[in-house]
């Protein structure tokens, strides 16, 4: 099996885990699925090569992790954060590219400290989902391009949901 299509195949995983935490109810649930996305991620990323998004990707997986264990401090989203930017550009064979992922997991991380609201939370997975894209064809990670896109629609669908039913509620 070449890479190109072991890497996309193990994206699909991510694909799945993604697609999943955008339906659940609950900010923990949305993450345990995330945290087993991010290992998909990581190993997609390392086979087709595109070092600066698994080193931001498994920052991503230790604050997802602390996260779920409501272990994420305003000192360990500081450490956090600045260990995706450090690890994102010391592993950055892609050029300005390699800057997307890193600006997706940072800006992710400060918002997963910052609100408890599973609808920011929404909000904050369209963004990243729309980072990811432009390196994800840069390596040629179609799948996960669309991927991309899709779980950024995905996620604006039930992000809308939820918002017509929580002011259909209100009234």
């Amino acid at each position: 099996m070449n890479s190109l299509l072991l890497g996309n195949l193990l994206s699909c995983g991510t694909v799945i885990c993604l697609a999943l935490s955008a339906t659940v109810h609950s900010k923990k649930k949305l993450i345990g699925w995330q945290v087993l996305g991010s290992v998909f991620c990581i190993l997609s990323n390392i086979v087709l090569m595109a070092y600066p998004s698994a080193a931001t990707t498994a920052v991503s997986l230790i604050r997802n992790i602390l996260s779920y264990q409501n272990k994420l401090t305003k000192t360990i989203t500081a450490v956090l954060t600045l260990l995706c930017i450090i690890m994102g550009l010391i592993f950055n064979n892609l050029g300005w590219i390699g800057l997307f992922p890193i600006a997706a997991v940072a800006s992710y991380t400060v918002l997963l400290y910052t609100t408890k609201n599973e609808q920011q939370m929404r909000y904050a997975l369209i963004l990243s989902m729309l980072l990811w894209f432009v390196p994800d064809i840069y390596v040629k990670a179609y799948p996960a391009a669309l991927n991309d896109i899709l779980m950024a629609l995905w996620t604006a669908f039930f992000a809308v949901k939820h918002l017509i039913k929580s002011r259909h509620l209100i009234r």
